[in-house]
């Protein structure tokens, strides 16, 4: 039942209650599942099981959000007709092959997005994992979690921080639980996360109340250097918004906040991101314990890490205007070199050789440009229609123009299997096909 006309409905019986998902394209997806329930700058608290049957909504569930003009360009344009906001935005939507036997278990992979802690949700059409699951047989859940001032802006017991974090946490309980209904190996969750998504999983081996969630992760471009020495200004930020924390129109409270963002003259290049996880709060420990607590728990989990080349050409040379529309192109080449290392690179290989100290299977890679015209190279995000290849979502993508999509997806296709080869055992062997941009290693 894979063809296109087929569309069709399939009922989940899950320890949750009966769930209706879509059955089409060769895959079954349950589409926006509520895994917890929050007051606001409350802990997320778990569903109750349904008597009713649980149905898909029409449109996709959100966290309030401000529309990046950069993201609209580079990446999609949001039909904000298909999107619905939601402040207690804990969703999750479960894709699986269309084939279904009964006590089937397949490999589990969670896809955590990006967007600086402040943008995005799990499931936009940049990022739908249809053809993954399809040619590598596997399940890809999508997670949403509350974003910016409702998930990842706190200071005291009132407005806690890392919210967001305890989101993923909830979400990861209700796939522990769950998953095995759908076909999925509860034993076998491979964690996946893209910039402020790899951020978010890179911490979840130090957070608290993990055990036995996951066996692996996948972590892509995690901006890992803006962690470091961020009280100041996280305290800044909570102080100025602090008279936004009632406000009951949403969409006052954000656009209201970014007229109180950090400056970068003031903080650094970390002031780009002003949303992050806080060191010293639950579920977390002190900045100053880190380093030891990952290499503590490293025999864990299998871990792949790694990021583009180019990373912050994304931002550096796609400009349209400000500071970096004048230069040449060496001099960008060198400012995207310089930042990128600062930013992604230095900080991913530090924590690859921390992890292999404390005795952990880890892999790191980077992500080339090998097209001659691509004035952009490996930038953020290149990677990510490399993993969710669909044609149609990225072909407005300023970011992928002069590159073919036949060199997308021939490269993606072999990125692809040997991601899910590491889903499925912690390891890729030395004999899988590379793609030809890709530089990957055993540290």
């Amino acid at each position: 039942m894979t063809s296109h006309q087929n569309i069709g409905t399939h009922t989940f019986h899950t320890p949750l209650g009966k769930i209706i998902a879509l059955k089409e394209n060769g895959v079954i997806k349950a589409k926006s599942i509520r895994y917890a329930y929050s007051e606001r700058y409350k802990m997320p608290v778990p569903v109750d099981p349904s008597e009713s049957d649980i149905i898909f909504k029409e449109k996709t569930p959100v966290c309030p959000q401000i529309i990046s003009p950069l993201l609209e360009r580079l990446i999609e344009k949001t039909d904000l007709e298909k999107f619905e906001v939601e402040e207690s935005s804990q969703f999750l939507t479960v894709t699986r092959p269309g084939d279904f036997t009964e006590k089937e278990k397949l490999p589990v992979v969670v896809w955590i997005h990006g967007g600086s802690y402040e943008v995005g949700c799990g499931d936009l059409p940049t990022s739908d994992p249809e053809l993954w699951v399809k040619e590598q047989n596997i399940i890809v859940v999508s997670v949403s979690y509350r974003l910016g001032l409702f998930g990842f802006l706190g200071g005291d017991e009132k407005r806690p921080p890392n919210l967001g974090l305890f989101d993923i946490i909830e979400a990861l309980r209700w796939i522990k639980k769950n998953i095995e209904s759908f076909g999925g190996h509860p034993e076998n969750i491979t964690l996946f996360g893209q910039s402020s998504g790899g951020d978010a999983i890179a911490h979840l081996i130090i957070s608290e109340g993990v055990e036995n969630l996951f066996q692996r992760l996948i972590i892509h471009s995690a901006p890992l250097g803006f962690r470091h020495k961020r009280q100041k200004m996280s305290a800044e930020l909570f102080r100025k918004t602090e008279y936004l924390k009632d406000e009951t129109d949403v969409v006052k409270m954000i656009s209201e906040y970014t007229q109180h963002l950090p400056s970068v003259i003031k903080y650094g290049l970390k002031a780009s991101m002003p949303f992050c996880l806080q060191y010293g709060y639950p579920p977390l420990c002190t900045e100053n314990e880190s380093l030891e607590r990952w290499k503590k728990n490293a025999e864990k989990y299998d871990v792949l890490i790694g990021l583009n080349h180019d990373e912050t050409a994304f931002y550096v040379k796609t400009a349209e205007d400000g500071m970096y529309t004048y230069l040449n192109d060496p001099i960008l080449n060198r400012i995207v070199r310089a930042t990128t290392k600062f930013i992604y690179e230095k900080p991913a290989r530090i924590f690859a050789e921390n992890y292999a100290e404390g005795g952990g299977n880890i892999y790191l890679f980077k992500i080339h440009s090998k097209i001659k015209h691509n004035s952009i190279g490996a930038s953020h995000c290149i990677d990510l229609p490399l993993i969710f290849e669909n044609e149609h979502a990225w072909e407005t993508s300023e970011l992928l123009k002069n590159i073919p999509w036949e060199y997308i997806h021939e490269n993606g296709k072999k990125l692809r299997a040997l991601w899910a080869e590491f889903a499925r055992s912690g390891t890729i062997s030395d004999n899988s096909e590379r793609p030809e941009i890709l530089e990957l290693r055993k540290v």
